[in-house]
């Protein structure tokens, strides 16, 4: 079973009319696409979820694209495609040793960044934040540290109970299909069953609910998978 939802863009640059061509583009072949003219609508499109991948310019008003794009790696490991004009090799090897995935030069071929686009997401998947994850008043997630914090009382997770929240957290809010689950908890292992996430995910629950009988963070969605949310009311 194929996770039916298509991959998320968040597009970053200061030219309306690139805006308005490659959002185009990336809807025909599929994507949900999502813009910001600067910087600071960036970080406040960010704030109600995360893209799968951002592409962004460097030479922006108020925020230019390198600062943003730290700012983006200091809170979640989102990868990111430069898309600019400037074309020096010491620019390019910057930017991709210190935060970018890619970089693609202005006037961009659309096929070539198509083509990129799919490799970094099939070679990067879903990205564990670095920083802490708050929930909820009683849960706070540090997945890099494999430990969660549950109504004051920290718990440390098995490697594939954060593989799975990792998973479910880079796509918050959002149904993760169970074989997505499976592919992400076990990738090494072969004729791994969907049992595996279900026995997984009532553990999690032990672990990261206040109530497990009654959860409002780890949500099932029958028949399709699961939904990490974050709640204001978690007692």
């Amino acid at each position: 079973m194929i996770d039916p939802r298509p991959g998320r863009i968040l597009l970053v640059d200061d030219d309306p009319s690139l805006l308005v061509v490659l959002s185009e583009q990336l809807h025909d072949d599929g994507y949900e696409v999502a813009t910001a003219r600067d910087g600071q609508e960036a970080l406040r499109r960010l704030e109600s979820g995360w893209p799968d991948l951002i592409i962004l310019d460097l030479m922006m008003p108020r925020i230019d694209g390198l600062a943003l794009a730290r700012q983006i790696k200091e809170s979640a490991d989102l990868p990111i495609i430069v898309l600019s004009a400037i074309d020096t090799a010491d620019s390019k090897a910057r930017l991709l040793d210190e935060v970018a995935e890619d970089y693609v030069t202005k006037p961009y071929h659309y096929p070539e960044l198509r083509a990129r686009i799919h490799r970094v997401l099939r070679r990067l998947g879903d990205r564990i934040p670095r920083q802490s994850l708050v929930l909820g008043p009683n849960l706070t997630l540090d997945l890099h540290r494999r430990a969660a914090t549950v109504a004051g009382t920290e718990v440390q997770l098995t490697p594939t109970e954060a593989r799975l929240l990792g998973a479910l957290a880079a796509n918050l809010g959002d149904v993760v299909t169970t074989s997505n689950l499976l592919s992400r908890g076990w990738v090494d292992t072969e004729e791994a069953e969907p049992s595996y996430v279900w026995v997984s995910m009532r553990r999690l629950r032990q672990k990261v609910e206040v109530d497990a009988d009654r959860p409002v963070h780890l949500l099932t969605v029958r028949g399709v998978g699961y939904r990490l949310v974050a709640s204001h009311d978690d007692t």
